[in-house]
């Protein structure tokens, strides 16, 4: 029994959820039958082996992909049953994503490379300027802004990364291995943000990680294996 399947105010709801990917004639049955709820303001750590479906549910949760079958509600939105281009635009509004590879882009700034989900936006040039100066102050970067990905550390990289990800005020902060490609003094500054951000801006924060060092961060953790989740979170 889904020990939260009664709380109906869950700011992340999965219900039921199947997917399964084809690759030639074999089908890949990567989540079964996934129940999941997430409130609003919690900091919540997926871990799991290789392949157990881990960013496939955070995909599905983010908008990047669809279920195969079941629901997954955002703030009592099926976004499961959007068409392409409101998904699209739904996700750039309410969801920051931040990577392993902090996925920046080596001919922009760090100022620019905050900006680029503002330009999805309909805000004016000042106002991404101000959403982009707000973000990186969050972060500790404001005197880093002009400078290029390759003369910042790994963990200012992961910076940028985290500031791009909460320059919309995103309704959802989906990190992906956040801390996988830095040593343990830059990955705990990670987490440490990370909480921060979570404790101090309320932001709902979903992680995944395979080191139970950084899920220890988080205030509740789940375990996926073979396409389900323990800990009381499935069925």
């Amino acid at each position: 029994m889904n020990e939260n399947k009664s709380n109906n105010n869950a700011l992340v709801q999965v219900e039921g959820v199947e997917k399964v990917f084809h690759r030639g004639s074999e089908d890949i049955h990567v989540l079964s039958d996934l129940h999941l709820r997430v409130p609003a303001g919690e900091f919540l750590a997926l871990m799991g082996p290789s392949g157990s479906g881990k960013t496939t549910l955070l995909n599905l949760i983010g908008g990047l992909d669809r279920p195969t079958k079941g629901a997954v509600t955002i703030a009592g939105e099926r976004i499961d049953q959007f068409p392409d281009g409101r998904l699209a635009a739904w996700r750039a509004r309410h969801v920051g994503f931040v990577f392993q590879l902090y996925n920046l882009l080596p001919v922009l700034t760090a100022e620019r490379n905050v900006e680029l989900p503002l330009l999805l936006t309909h805000l004016s040039k000042a106002g991404r300027k101000q959403h982009v100066e707000t973000a990186l102050a969050v972060v500790g970067l404001s005197h880093r802004a002009k400078h290029f990905p390759r003369t910042l550390s790994g963990g200012e990289q992961q910076r940028v990364g985290i500031a791009r990800g909460i320059v919309t005020d995103p309704t959802l902060l989906l990190c992906d291995e956040p801390t996988g490609d830095l040593d343990r003094r830059a990955g705990d500054e990670i987490l440490d943000l990370l909480q921060a951000l979570n404790r101090e801006h309320g932001k709902t924060i979903i992680m995944v990680t395979h080191d139970p060092h950084a899920s220890a961060r988080a205030a509740r953790t789940l375990h996926l294996d073979k396409g389900q989740l323990s800990n009381g979170e499935v069925k």
